[in-house]
């Protein structure tokens, strides 16, 4: 390839562009640097644009001059933003190309990949590379005018965690892993009949190291290319979205890794991040923390957050590790870190940024949602910023998580002294907008599977997982599954390797399979499970303080009083003519029981469901006598009398 001197005095950057980027307002800075393919006066070439504010030169190399330093050297603007520029004639898509950066500090010159790129070479390969990501047909109309319905904090959300390196292989073909192609197809019908409302992908913007799942983002702007190109992850979200599903991506602003080619140090100096280790160095993931304060750095993450709603059409970001952004003292021992000017351990620039980034995403773009990974106690992460919190419409529930499966993991003979790590969270459960998350990071570095965390023989093994997910889908809150545990995979995850697919083949696996379709199909059915999440007529326990036998009752109910009795019995001895007080007379049908033998269980039921007895308990003047399985969860359904009737 071949390609014409650089051409200086064009710009996509006006002077209303220069003035936000340095105000820390700019949300499109996708637009105005990077490279772009571009016709000048008839010519087609590519305008390369950086912002390199401590670089002596700045030049642009690639496989068009030999990677020459001394060949297309870029001008800086005369308005002291620091961004250079130049008009590259005949290079276009698919070229590859860095940055070579002098910087004012000496030393040799820097070759840097372009912060901007939409697409990357595939790692170890480390070019930026030329794309026009514009032109892909989207036909996901229909989706983005109805989802404020779908995506709303009082409706339905069961999502489907996926990395998409190890979803699914071919073995035919290496065991490489499928593409963002092949994925448009087989995980959208997947998805579809698994039930599943949303998919959250694993960070799927560029990654140096693949082992680090996408949490060591550098191209904040790009889709993995170990999967296909730009156009290609457009159709895997279009396909998605035709198929009423939603696309939520995990996006990193908490930190960068420090690989040569990328962000950190960039003209030189510490650029994108803080000079200070004390602020600029995280110690738990040995990668670089952003510079929040500067406004051209909140003016770049400001864009990457909206760019994937924008150019993608993504639903939602999942915010990961939102804790160490609020904290300065996060993972550091007394005098490793510097307090804020107010003598205090929050990081106010962070907490300015993550609020403003939520007021325009939202402001934006309509039906949308942002969640936080956030393990603390701040208060108000899900509340709006005009009252003080954070502004997110979801936050994880970590102390949920924790409690539950601490619980699960132990033997069911020490389960009765532990029965407040079940019943614990009913009490701050409408402090926040909680997802309840049985995520990745519960299956990875020796924790194994849910499957292996379960206690028992292999029947119980898989009992006491549906019973897990089963006590997740009951429970206040928005439901989150890592890929594998819909099917009990025997192993941990292991993002080298396929899931167990092989698996399915055994009718125990196949039975959790099964119960968590149906599970699904109920939950998106039935209003009582989802409506009332986040207020408090959508809840009530019956009893919570039966811990000798470690069973727990409650109702959930819709808007309209339709009531739904979960009962979850948490050892395997099962309780025949167990009773349990109810908050209505009538017949109580059987609608979901974990132990039927289509999941795998031993078919302990109650033929149906039950009628009350005008026999006091729990408080209450009507109650059923039930069969309650060993290692169980069972939904019965209020009807206002016997069938028949």
């Amino acid at each position: 390839m071949s390609a014409g001197s650089v051409v200086h005095g064009i710009s996509l950057m006006r002077e209303k562009d220069i003035y936000f980027f340095r105000e820390g307002n700019h949300t499109k800075l996708y637009d105005v640097l990077g490279s772009h393919v571009i016709n000048v006066e008839g010519k087609d070439g590519t305008l390369f644009s950086v912002w390199a504010p401590n670089a002596k030169n700045v030049s642009v190399i690639g496989d068009f001059n030999g990677w020459n330093p001394a060949s297309h050297p870029l001008a800086v603007r005369w308005d002291s933003s620091g961004v250079w520029e130049g008009f590259v004639p005949d290079v276009g898509q698919g070229a590859l190309y860095k940055y070579s950066v002098e910087s004012v500090m000496g030393g040799p010159n820097l070759e840097k990949g372009d912060p901007f790129a939409f697409w990357w070479e595939t790692p170890p390969r480390s070019a930026s590379c030329v794309w026009d990501i514009s032109g892909f047909g989207w036909s996901d109309d229909t989706w983005i005018k109805t989802r404020s319905t779908r995506n709303a904090i009082n409706g339905p959300q069961s999502i489907y965690e996926i990395h998409l390196g190890s979803w699914r292989h071919v073995p035919e073909d290496g065991n490489r892993s499928l593409s963002y192609y092949e994925l448009s197809e087989r995980l959208s019908n997947y998805v579809l009949e698994m039930g599943f409302t949303h998919v959250e992908f694993l960070p799927i913007m560029e990654h140096p190291f693949y082992g680090s799942w996408g949490y060591q983002t550098l191209g904040y702007f790009a889709p993995s290319s170990r999967f296909g190109t730009p156009h290609e992850f457009m159709k895997l979200v279009d396909s998605l979205h035709k198929a009423g599903i939603g696309v939520i991506l995990d996006w990193v602003p908490s930190h960068f890794p420090n690989d040569g080619y990328g962000l950190a140090n960039f003209d030189g100096t510490c650029l994108f991040e803080h000079a200070d280790p004390k602020k600029g160095y995280h110690p738990d993931w040995k990668s670089g923390i952003f510079n929040y304060g500067r406004n051209e750095v909140r003016s770049f993450l400001l864009s990457s957050a909206r760019f994937w709603l924008d150019r993608y059409h993504a639903d939602g970001l999942r915010v990961d590790a939102v804790a160490s952004m609020l904290y300065l003292d996060y993972s550091r021992k007394e005098g490793e870190w510097i307090a804020n000017e107010y003598g205090g351990k929050e990081n106010i620039e962070a907490i300015e940024f993550i609020r403003k980034m939520n007021e325009i995403l939202y402001t934006d773009f309509k039906g949308i949602q942002t969640t936080a990974e956030e393990s603390t106690a701040w208060p108000m992460v899900s509340r709006p910023a005009y009252v003080g919190g954070l502004g997110f419409g979801f936050k994880w529930n970590m102390g949920w998580m924790h409690d539950t499966l601490h619980y699960f993991g132990m033997s069911s003979i020490f389960r009765k002294y532990h029965q407040n790590e079940l019943s614990f969270g009913m009490w701050y459960a409408y402090s926040e907008n909680f997802v309840l998350p049985l995520s990745h990071d519960e299956v990875v570095h020796g924790k194994g599977s849910l499957y292996g965390k379960m206690p028992g023989d292999v029947w119980q093994k898989a009992a006491n997982l549906r019973l897990l997910i089963g006590w997740q889908y009951g429970h206040p809150g928005k439901k989150l599954l890592f890929m594998g545990a819909e099917f009990g995979q025997v192993s941990e995850w292991n993002h080298d390797v396929s899931l167990s697919w092989h698996e399915l083949d055994d009718p125990s696996h196949s039975g959790i399979q099964l119960w968590v379709r149906e599970l699904n199909r109920f939950y998106k059915e039935t209003p009582a499970f989802w409506r009332g999440d986040f207020e408090r007529w959508g809840f009530e326990w019956i009893d919570c303080s039966d811990a000798d036998s470690s069973i727990l009752s409650f109702v959930r109910r819709d808007e309209e009083g339709k009531m739904f009795l979960c009962v979850g019995n948490f050892t395997p001895v099962p309780r025949q003519g167990y009773r349990i007080g109810v908050p209505a007379p009538g017949f109580w049908r059987e609608v979901l029981n974990s132990d039927s033998e289509k999941y795998g269980g031993g078919n302990w039921g109650n033929m149906g469901g039950a009628q009350t007895d005008e026999i006091q308990i729990h408080g209450r003047p009507w109650s059923l006598g039930l069969t309650l399985p060993a290692l169980s969860f069972s939904i019965f359904g209020h009807e206002s009398e016997e069938p028949g009737n």
